[in-house]
């Protein structure tokens, strides 16, 4: 990776140079450097798409869940409302997208709203998981409350978590999880939609509990419950799969004698519609003052910022 982020420095320099030369330079030769500056930057662009998406399942599809945070109604909707952004998201980039399990929201918000407790989709399409394996961790929302009668400002929380979708026993296929029947209660129910009603009549949804672990999958996208089994394995594999990468981390880690921090506390982008507008990455620093271009999916050139980032 060393080697490789150098070689991009280097290209980038003489991308420099090559500009500086284009503003000292006056007629035909100007075009010939124009086009010269045009390709260097293309492939400058390929190169760090190389070097940053090179990961072991950054090619995979991937499975992207949404939890709300403390703060009932509030923060239920800004959980929906990261969902929405998420889709527009991945229609802007080709990808297609399925809710395989959405647990819906209270009841008797304005406007007959109502947010999302938690969300699991597949999202399908060439480096998914590349792509949005960054977009992992705490979203902060402040604004005022359309839940307030008395319109004070709120803080709301999300638990954003993106996992590669992996494929189960393929030959020298890519999961290294060995999952025993034994450790797999299966329960099934009704699927349900938005207010509580039933979508289905029969027991197509599909919950499945790690017992080792703990872990709660869930799947009702399907009318057939062999397919929502199938959709929920997936995504336990996918769990386990990430459980033993962060073990594994931990341990390189406590051997290093680094300091651990907890995954699951870090927050990592900041949207403020309220005193100001502004998306802040707290990690990149990159920020936009374009909280509704944001919100309606602009999410590129925070994606690209956040995937240069070394782990």
């Amino acid at each position: 990776m060393k080697e490789e982020t150098e070689k991009i420095a280097f290209l980038k320099k003489e991308l420099d140079d090559l500009k500086e030369l284009y503003q000292l330079h006056k007629g035909d030769e100007s075009k010939e450097l124009e086009d010269k500056y045009h390709q260097l930057k293309e492939k400058i662009g390929k190169e760090e798409f190389r070097v940053f998406l090179s990961g072991k399942y950054d090619k995979n599809n991937a499975i992207l869940e949404i939890f709300s945070g403390a703060g009932g109604q509030d923060s239920q909707d800004w959980a929906t409302m990261l969902l929405r952004m998420y889709e527009k998201y991945f229609v802007k980039k080709g990808f297609k997208t399925q809710i395989l399990h959405q647990s819906f929201g209270d009841a008797g918000g304005p406007d007959g709203r109502i947010g999302t407790k938690s969300v699991t989709l597949e999202v399908k399409g060439k480096y998914a998981y590349g792509f949005l394996k960054k977009e992992t961790g705490v979203h902060r929302l402040v604004r005022i409350s359309p839940f307030s009668s008395q319109k004070l400002r709120h803080t709301s929380f999300a638990l954003v978590d993106v996992l590669p979708e992996i494929e189960i026993n393929s030959q020298g296929g890519e999961s290294e999880i060995e999952i025993k029947p034994d450790d797999l209660k299966i329960d099934t129910f009704k699927s349900s939609g938005p207010g509580g009603q039933y979508v289905n009549k029969t027991e197509s949804a599909i919950r499945i509990t790690h017992i080792p672990t703990g872990i709660v999958v869930s799947c009702q996208t399907e009318r057939m419950q062999g397919k929502n089994k199938e959709h929920a394995m997936k995504i336990l594999y996918a769990k386990l799969q990430k459980l033993k990468e962060q073990e594994r981390q931990k341990e390189l880690k406590e051997i290093k004698g680094d300091q651990i921090s907890a995954s699951w506390g870090n927050q990592i982008r900041s949207y403020v519609l309220h005193p100001y507008k502004l998306v802040k990455d707290l990690r990149t620093q990159y920020e936009t003052s374009d909280t509704e271009g944001i919100l309606d999916g602009d999410l590129e050139e925070f994606i690209k910022a956040e995937i240069k980032i070394h782990d």
